[in-house]
């Protein structure tokens, strides 16, 4: 506005003062509508957890703007709520559909393309999840890799971290074509599973995947050593060799650990998990997996943490297995819709491997912030999602031959697509 001759000062003084304490009551409204109180059902490490991931991601973005006015791109980045517990909601019915299906995405492997392996219903892909306290949008793939330019988005885990990565380069791939400029699986069966990367030309952006079940050194087992061998304390080098060149992992592990290991520390042996026969101690796996999960955030912290650059590291949560009866075996799979909210709990195994991720994530968060390293940490809880959406692939009457049934990954498109949903709007908030 511009003042005339005849205008007082006291008058503009008036007019000043009117505009900032409307500007102010704004701002109060716009945070107390945008603020979110985290659900009262959460336990007090997941309080503390949410509190540190709010504050790394908030002391990161505090300068970020300089400018006095914001720019379009700025406002809608505004409309974005800071904070929000993903994993408390429940799955509400949409007849919208996925981006894409399994005859449009030419990257979904043939073990997770339910349609073709006898699957009839497809009621399984009219589902939404709803968090209680915001709303995901729908995964907008040209957003993920304007965020994305220029970066290396990397997987790093077991079958549940590939089975995600397959999620998002359909969803990606539906904006920009992939390509595919890597794949090595070495002796493995499974020809060009285990390590693959694709580029993006049109952001300059690449996606891989490392084959890491146990995130450290390890050992699988084989036809004749009935145990893989854990060294607790170095990096699988496999993926970790490429910690330089990755601007964001996402971790995933946890199924791996119930099968029979040895665990090794330095020169010393610890102890076993169901190793029967073997002359070793049996010490179950929690505490062996709390110490792995502190190793490879440990060290990702201290190898990239004080670089100009950072790194964001997100830690997936445990994905229940989605079976009904005994895997492998003549049981059905005949669940055709989620669980009602509340109808079934986490608990046993599932909650207590997911309790020791939220802890060791909120461990290494207040180390980030008790050192001041430059590295954004956070959670993607899906493992009451996941639980919620009890549905596997397996034929729902039954079958009279023994067949394998993959009760742990997911049908694509299906419920993983959610989890890339949450990543992307958790990008967006830290944007």
């Amino acid at each position: 506005m511009v003042s005339t001759d005849n205008e007082q000062p006291l008058s503009i003084a008036k007019k000043l003062l009117s505009w900032t304490s409307f500007s102010l009551l704004s701002l109060a409204l716009f945070n107390s509508y945008f603020y979110t109180i985290p659900s009262s059902n959460f336990t007090t490490d997941e309080l503390l957890l949410n509190s540190s991931i709010i504050i790394t991601t908030t002391s990161s973005n505090s300068s970020s703007s300089s400018s006095s006015f914001p720019t379009s791109e700025e406002e809608e980045r505004a409309n974005v709520q800071t904070s929000c517990d993903y994993s408390d909601g429940k799955w509400v019915p949409d007849k919208m559909g996925h981006l894409y299906n399994g005859t449009s995405c030419r990257t979904i492997t043939d073990a997770q393309n339910c349609m073709i392996n006898g699957r009839s219903d497809l009621g399984y892909l009219d589902w939404r999840w709803k968090p209680h306290q915001c709303s995901i949008p729908r995964f907008e793939p040209q957003i993920f890799l304007q965020i994305a330019r220029n970066k290396h988005v990397a997987f790093v885990g077991d079958s549940l971290s590939r089975n995600q990565l397959e999620s998002l380069i359909c969803m990606l791939a539906t904006a920009s074509t992939p390509q595919l400029v890597y794949s090595y699986s070495g002796n493995d069966k499974d020809i060009g599973q285990k390590f693959r990367q694709w580029h993006f030309s049109s952001h300059n952006v690449n996606v891989s995947i490392y084959w890491s079940p146990f995130l450290v050194r390890g050992i699988e087992k084989t036809d004749s050593v009935n145990y893989n061998t854990l060294y607790l304390d170095s990096l699988d080098e496999r993926w970790a060799s490429d910690l330089d060149q990755m601007d964001m992992i996402v971790l995933s592990t946890g199924h791996w650990f119930l099968q029979p290991a040895v665990y090794l520390y330095g020169n010393s042996t610890l102890g076993c998990h169901k190793c029967t026969g073997q002359n070793y101690t049996e010490i179950g796996f929690y505490d062996v997996f709390g110490k792995i999960l502190n190793t490879t955030l440990g060290k990702i912290v201290e190898r990239r943490g004080g670089g100009t650059n950072g790194i964001d590291v997100i830690m997936t949560t445990f994905s229940p297995q989605h079976f009904e009866g005994e895997s492998d075996k003549f049981g059905v799979c005949p669940k055709t819709q989620p669980f009602d909210e509340g109808e079934k709990q986490v608990e046993g195994i599932d909650a207590e491997i997911r309790r020791i991720e939220l802890s060791e994530m909120k461990a290494a968060i207040e180390n980030v912030k008790k050192f001041g390293k430059r590295i954004r940490l956070e959670v993607l809880d899906v493992t009451k999602l996941s639980l919620s959406y009890l549905s596997a692939h397996s034929f729902a009457t039954g079958t009279k031959e023994r067949v394998q049934n993959d009760c742990v990954n997911w049908c694509l498109p299906g419920p993983v697509d959610a989890w890339n949903e949450i990543l992307l709007d958790m990008m967006k908030r830290w944007d």
